[in-house]
């Protein structure tokens, strides 16, 4: 069963990177009243950069609950907290080599869409006080997924995700990950990428020129 276990919204909050000054809204914190899912992004929720965040295929972002030990073990100076990694939503039995690109899913009011695996960027690295962490967070597999939201709705801490249609003809998230950061690519799984509409068509493209 995967359970929200943490609703998290954002401020923005600037910081120094390379001697410039960065507007983020990875630094995000639990809030006690439940979430708005909109069709772009949440409600409230700090979005700076939208070439990289928000939109229809990453309206909000999960990451599961059951990696937090992992990483507070090589970060245990952090100040740690849900919302850690710029989640939305904490939910407990996420598990990335179960889901599946395409699973529709209703959670609270809100029905929604998986659709792709997180990748870090250097805001991550400046958040954790290494920027080691991108390496160590795609070599580590469980990157958390985003979301498309077909449907509208508050969500709160406690509700369940339940699987109202699974993807057909699909891949993991765990298996898209591995396609996106791997040099030798599997075949099978590209093909199905590719062909996947629950993915934004710029990257189903890119992935195509890797095709044999």
């Amino acid at each position: 069963m995967m359970q929200v276990t943490s609703t998290n919204i954002a401020k923005p909050t600037t910081i120094l990177y390379r001697g410039k000054n960065v507007t983020t809204g990875i630094y995000k914190t639990p809030t006690q009243n439940p979430i708005f899912l909109g069709k772009e992004d949440v409600k409230g929720d700090e979005v700076t950069d939208r070439k990289y965040h928000g939109g229809e295929f990453k309206a909000c972002y999960l990451f599961s609950e059951d990696h937090y030990g992992y990483w507070k073990n090589l970060y245990p100076y952090l100040d740690w907290n849900w919302g850690m990694f710029g989640e939305n939503l904490t939910v407990n039995g996420l598990d990335e080599t179960k889901i599946m690109i395409g699973d529709i899913y209703k959670v609270g009011e809100a029905f929604v869409q998986i659709t792709q695996p997180r990748e870090p960027c250097f805001k991550l690295g400046v958040k954790f006080g290494s920027q080691k962490i991108i390496k160590q967070f795609v070599n580590h597999g469980f990157p958390g997924t985003y979301i498309r939201v077909l449907e509208a709705g508050f969500v709160k801490t406690g509700d369940v995700l339940t699987l109202l249609e699974p993807a057909k003809n699909s891949l993991t998230i765990h298996q898209f990950y591995d396609l996106l950061f791997s040099k030798d690519k599997n075949q099978e799984n590209l093909a199905l990428a590719v062909e996947n509409d629950a993915l934004p068509l710029g990257k189903r493209e890119k992935l195509r020129a890797f095709i044999i």
